[in-house]
Order: C-alpha cells, then sequence, then structure tokens
C-alpha cells in the first residue's frame, strides 16, 4: 500500500482546500496532486460528464504534480450528493445481530445454541440474497466530513456508534435499471463511516418503532478522502477495516453482501430517479459499537482504511458549548402507541 492508501498504477479524485480555495484534483497514489479545475469546475461536473471525464483524468494523470496531499485538505469528494444507505446488509453482521439481540431471541428454538442459532439466522441471509428484496434510507449530505475531519459529538444521546462502509458513486441517470445496466452506472467507489447515535434510534411512541435522523448528524458521514474509478476497484479483494484508539473493532471483506452494488442500484432506481454523483452505501460489517458494547466518547481516535480506497483519520469532541442548548434533547421512553 502506498502512503496514500491507494493502489500502485490507480488515482483517486478529490476535492482539496488549500488556504480557503477549493479545488478538484487528481490525486496518485504517491501522494502527487494534479489541480484539475481548469478542466473540471467541480467533482460532480467529472461525475456528470462520465465515462468522457474518465478519459480526461486518465491523460491528466501523466502530468507534471501541482500540489503534494500532505500539504492539503481533503473536504468530502462530492458537495452535494444524495446519499442512498442499504440497511442489514452484511450477511455476517446481519446473522450475528440476530443471534444476540434480545428483540430476536423468541426466534430461537428449544436448546439450540448460540452457534447453532447463528447458522441458521446466516442461512436466512443467503436465502434473502436469492429471493429477497433490499432495504435504503436516505441520507443527508449536510451530516457530510473530510477524511481527516474531527467528528462532533452532538450533546443530545450518547451511543454515539460507528459503521465503516463502501459506497459507490454513480456516473449517470436512471430509472428502473435492470441490474446490468446498474453496473454500468457505477463511476467508482468511496470510503464512507456511517456514524449514528444509537440510543435515539428506537422509539415505542410510533407505530414503526424507529427514527434514524439521528445518523445525519452535522459530520457523521466522514467521507473519502478519494472516489477511485471502478476499474481500479475489485471489491473480492477489498478489506474493511476500522481501529479505534488503536484497537481493531472492524476487520471484514467489503463483498460480504446480501445484496451486491448492481441489486442494490436497480432497487434503488425503482423508488427514485438516480442522478450522476449520488452515493449508495454498501452496509455495515460486523464490529460496530453496539457489538463491542463500547461507544464514541471526547477524545477517541477513529483510523479507518478500505483497500485502494485510502485511509480517514477523525478525532472525536465534543460539541461546542457556544451551540445553543436543545429544545427537545434525548429521545426518552413515552407511552406506548397501541
Amino acid at each position: 500500500m502506498t502512503m496514500t492508501g491507494l493502489l500502485p498504477d490507480t488515482f483517486g479524485i478529490s476535492t482539496l482546500d488549500e488556504g480557503g480555495r477549493r479545488f478538484a484534483a487528481l490525486v496518485r497514489p504517491d501522494g502527487d496532486v494534479v489541480d484539475v479545475s481548469e478542466h473540471f469546475r467541480d467533482t460532480h461536473a467529472i461525475l456528470d460528464a462520465w465515462p468522457g471525464s474518465f478519459e480526461t483524468l486518465r491523460q491528466l494523470a501523466r502530468t507534471p504534480a501541482t500540489h503534494r496531499f500532505e500539504r492539503v485538505r481533503a473536504l468530502p469528494p462530492l458537495a452535494h450528493p444524495n446519499l442512498l444507505c442499504a440497511g442489514a446488509n452484511n450477511k455476517q453482521h446481519v446473522a450475528e445481530m440476530l443471534t444476540k439481540n434480545d428483540f430476536n431471541q423468541h426466534n430461537r428454538r428449544p436448546g439450540e445454541t448460540d452457534a447453532q442459532f447463528f447458522a441458521r439466522n446466516y442461512a436466512m441471509m443467503e436465502k434473502r440474497a436469492e429471493e429477497g428484496t433490499p432495504f435504503l434510507w436516505a441520507g443527508l449530505h449536510s451530516s457530510l466530513a473530510g477524511a481527516d475531519d474531527d467528528v462532533v459529538l452532538s450533546a443530545v444521546g450518547a451511543q454515539h456508534d460507528w459503521e465503516l462502509e463502501v459506497a459507490a458513486v454513480l456516473g449517470g441517470t436512471a430509472r428502473n435499471a435492470s441490474p446490468t445496466r446498474a453496473a454500468e452506472l457505477i463511476a467508482g467507489y468511496v470510503m464512507v463511516n456511517d456514524l449514528g447515535t444509537v440510543d435515539l434510534f428506537r422509539r415505542t411512541d410510533i407505530p414503526w418503532g424507529y427514527d434514524w435522523i439521528a445518523k445525519h448528524q452535522p459530520g457523521f458521514k466522514p467521507a473519502g478522502p478519494f472516489i477511485v474509478p471502478a476499474p481500479f476497484v475489485d471489491l473480492s479483494t477489498t478489506r474493511i477495516t476500522l481501529r479505534l484508539n488503536g484497537r481493531t473493532m472492524q476487520d471484514w471483506p467489503a463483498d460480504d453482501m446480501v445484496f451486491d452494488f448492481p441489486h442494490l442500484i436497480a432497487y434503488a432506481s425503482e423508488r427514485v430517479r438516480l442522478q450522476a454523483g449520488d452515493l449508495l452505501l454498501a452496509g455495515s460489517p460486523p464490529g460496530n459499537g453496539r457489538q463491542h458494547g463500547q461507544f464514541l466518547t471526547d477524545g477517541d481516535l477513529i483510523e479507518s482504511e478500505i483497500t485502494g480506497l485510502g485511509r480517514q483519520r477523525n478525532r472525536c469532541v465534543r460539541e461546542s458549548a457556544d451551540v445553543p442548548p436543545p429544545y427537545y434533547g434525548a429521545w426518552t421512553n413515552a407511552p406506548t402507541v397501541t
């Protein structure tokens, strides 16, 4: 692995900041940066013109460097993408949750061991991959942060959790796309940490029982530092790794998906109109905070890496006291709706 986390003979597409000036850039594995703003006003313009812009970038990758990566700040690679996020989409992770969590214990057979219950839950995930339907929810681009930005822990809620994921970046528009067409829409891949405050999720005062807005707090989606073009990425050899204060918490193959990207994208295209630059997050592997019984606190250091997609380094900090106090605050258990 090179100093940027990019694989040899590849490049990443970034939005960088130098002294307050933002520009679209191509980053080479050795850390050399080529400013491409004379060709593309921003990275959204690159995706709007995909795949032709990929050929332009391949030519620009051979031109002299204009910057060094370690001397600029990496911003979220895209400024205002739509975020489409897959839930319950990692076979191992979902099977572990179904085995350990209290909400599913009524499905355990008498005398069934954890290993037997897990095997049955994993087999159910494999069956779901063959016969089931993806589950997606929408996110907010206002929650995006740069790869090395601080993660600001909201004063509302206490169980701030991590979920490192691979996201596909779309290079075209589609409606009712087949999986074959959906695969052609993938321009590249990017790393995203799908943070959320999990103690705010559960609700008993509404019939459907969950409130996902606490996944969209400011800075709760560290993204990048690169979009890596799809021809450079082999998901079958890609690994997702996250360390918290030096301890490995997530380390799992990226392709252990219930539904792969073409099927996720095809499903999404039946529910919404997909646009160039949209991000589709594939879901988290095992090893989030809830599984470890540990959540993020002030001063924690998150170090993340996905093979060939770069690295993130995010320090957790308490939300500023200058922020006005919350009106509603953390959700409390209200009477159950019947």
